[in-house]
């Protein structure tokens, strides 16, 4: 049998090494032809058994992606989702069957169905390198692991670091793989090839289990799932995302094995593939794909940031250019108002090289203290996050212009002002681009790409492909007010603050939008952001003479700005919420707060601040949070009115 995707060859040892290489893909993906060859591939060693096989990729990408999201898009029957889901499990039942020692070499991304073969191998090692990464993320999909790895993944590692990983869907790296137990070893790339064959020459004994961990996953595994499952209902509502609560029972009631559910339970293949939820998700994975890919074309790759203002914001960019191995000048007034930002730097270099405080350091050191602002005329990408006031940031930028290179990217990170604004006192306003990152910078995956009638296309894909590099979702927006996510957020939040005038309690309004999907009440959201924040957010939407409600004015004007001065709405107690419980949610009170969001987004679309609804709901969800499981605010209102 030749391959298309996989090479086979044995060495002088009688290891056999099947490569993946999937052809015509930038990742390794598991389809249909892919698994298919891989059965070959298993055929041809049944017949002539090597001294052991070692599974790899050829990418520079990674190991596997996981499934092929496409392929799966297709099924259009519960019998071909039953096929698939058997097809995956036979498959890597015979792989974990073989009678030679199996390795699954690991380098770069291990995902989904990428690690549950790897989990049907006898042995894993990792490569110890930033991009090696394992997770279970179908949970985020709406789905979850149904190819072995719930029934394989709590026996290697003991139930309850197994349940956090699928139920959660978050990754491990190389070395906090070794240290789990999910990987036998974490090497260096340059031994990855001998340590792979010295363990299978070797043949150690494979790990197992402490004799409590064991009864966890046998007799006491009905314990287990239910301290569990009340962890998940603090996090998620089971008719907004079944698949945690299906994770639970499959793994509980049926061994792992989805194949044994019964078609008519809630936990079955059928029901989870068929539910609105998984639809949505995988809709929203598609949609985040397609941001991905903006800027992928330019060839943009920065490799000096100067940040003009230090403060939460400006100090919190820099860190995140720093941490992408950017050298990065951070400009303010003096040193004393860099010092805080570079404080923080050290504090998320240290949680993100934990363990390694020698990449920590280094990190650290690429964040350069500039208050004179030397920095600007080295510099591929100069970003200002001063203070909100128009005539400051136009006087700051005609003096940028002067000191920076021609070829310099010049980007506001302005939340309210319009950028053709500022950029009208520069000799080439076509220079100038927003780019619009959202706070905590750490946490948020979105930043908003601001066109103006001037900004080049060049100004733009250069924009777009600076943010993949710090690993952020760019959105195409053009220079109107609020952008995208401040004009659906302003609305939605001024709705909710006259509900507080008309006498509901914060903590009720809050109630009624965690129910129906969101991360964080509206209320408490204003207080993240701040008071002060949301009035100038709101003037810039409504006009400097727009009437503010009247709660947000009074607590502004007593100096109550939210979580960054201890009281707002709540109180904030070591910069955490403290809410009274919520009293009884009025029933339309949760639809009467979103529909302003809906509207506002759909006048997105319609005002061409972003180019389509997809667009407008990608931002969305990714801007705001809004509930992911919906599909984003405009396919929430296609679904219901479909359904009525």
């Amino acid at each position: 049998m030749t391959f298309k995707h996989w090479t086979l060859d044995r060495d002088a040892e009688g290891i056999a090494w099947a490569t993946l290489d999937e052809a015509g893909a930038s990742a390794n993906t598991l389809g249909l032809a892919v698994m298919e060859e891989l059965a070959g591939i298993l055929d041809q060693l049944a017949l002539r058994p090597p001294s052991g096989l070692v599974i790899r990729s050829g990418k520079a990408a990674g190991f596997i992606a996981g499934a092929n999201i496409e392929e799966f898009t297709r099924i259009d029957s519960a019998e071909a989702a039953r096929a698939l889901v058997q097809r995956g499990w036979t498959l890597f039942g015979r792989l974990a069957a073989a009678d030679y020692p199996t390795l699954a070499l690991i380098r770069g991304h291990c995902l989904g169905g990428g690690l549950e073969l790897a989990l049907a191998c006898r042995y894993r090692i990792t490569v110890d390198e930033p991009g090696t990464r394992l997770a279970l993320p179908e949970v985020m999909l709406g789905i979850y692991p149904a190819w072995g790895g719930m029934q394989r993944l709590p026996q290697l590692i003991g139930p309850a670091a197994a349940l956090d990983l699928m139920l959660t869907g978050k990754g491990v790296d190389a070395v906090k793989a070794r240290r789990l137990g999910l990987a036998d070893d974490c090497v260096p790339p340059r031994v990855m090839d001998n340590a792979a064959r010295v363990m299978l020459l070797s043949r150690p004994a494979p790990r197992r289990l402490p004799l409590l961990q064991r009864l966890l996953n046998g007799p006491l595994r009905g314990i287990v799932a239910g301290k569990a499952r009340k962890q998940v209902a603090v996090k998620a509502r089971p008719e907004h995302y079944p698949a945690p609560y299906a994770i639970l029972d499959v793994w509980a009631n049926h061994g792992g094995n989805a194949l044994a559910v019964p078609v008519a339970s809630p936990s079955s293949l059928e029901s989870i593939l068929r539910s609105p939820t998984a639809r949505n998700l995988i809709r929203v994975f598609f949609l985040q794909e397609r941001l991905k890919a903006f800027g992928k074309d330019a060839d943009f790759k920065p490799r000096r940031v100067h940040v003009i203002g230090a403060g939460v914001m400006g100090g919190d960019i820099a860190a995140e250019c720093a941490l992408r191995g950017m050298i990065v000048t951070i400009q303010d007034q003096s040193v004393e108002r860099i010092a805080p930002a570079v404080a923080r730097a050290a504090k998320r270099f240290e949680r993100k090289f934990r363990g390694k405080p020698r990449e920590a350091r280094i990190a650290l050191d690429r964040l350069i203290p500039d208050p004179a602002g030397h920095g600007v005329g080295r510099a591929d990408v100069i970003i200002e996050a001063i203070f909100e006031n128009l005539e400051a940031k136009r006087a700051l930028f005609a003096d940028i212009e002067r000191r920076a290179r021609p070829d310099a990217l010049l980007a506001s990170n302005t939340s309210s002002l319009r950028i053709a604004d500022i950029a009208d006192v520069l000799a080439n306003p076509g220079r100038l681009v927003g780019i619009h990152f959202f706070n905590p910078v750490a946490v948020m995956p979105l930043v908003e790409v601001v066109r103006t009638r001037c900004t080049s296309d060049e100004v733009a894909r250069h924009t777009a492909a600076f943010v993949r590099r710090l690993d952020k979702l760019p959105l195409p927006v053009q220079d109107a007010p609020g952008f995208l996510v401040n004009a659906v957020l302003g609305p939605y939040m001024y709705e909710a603050l006259r509900c507080v005038d008309e006498g509901l309690a914060p903590e009720t309004i809050d109630a009624a939008l965690t129910a129906f999907g969101m991360p964080m009440g509206p209320i408490e959201l204003v207080d993240t952001v701040g008071l002060d924040i949301a009035v100038a957010a709101g003037k810039a939407l409504a006009g400097a003479h727009a009437e503010l409600p009247r709660a947000l004015a009074e607590r502004v004007a007593d100096g109550r700005l939210g979580k960054k001065t201890g009281q707002g709405f709540y109180a904030w107690p070591g910069g955490k919420v403290s809410k009274p419980a919520a009293g009884a949610v009025p029933a339309d009170l949760a639809a009467r707060i979103v529909a302003p969001l809906l509207a506002a987004s759909q006048a997105c679309v319609s005002g061409g601040v972003v180019a389509d609804a997809d667009l407008a709901d990608a931002g969305v969800i990714f801007g705001t949070g809004f509930a992911p499981f919906t599909g984003g605010p405009l396919n929430f209102v296609r679904s219901s009115l479909a359904a009525d």
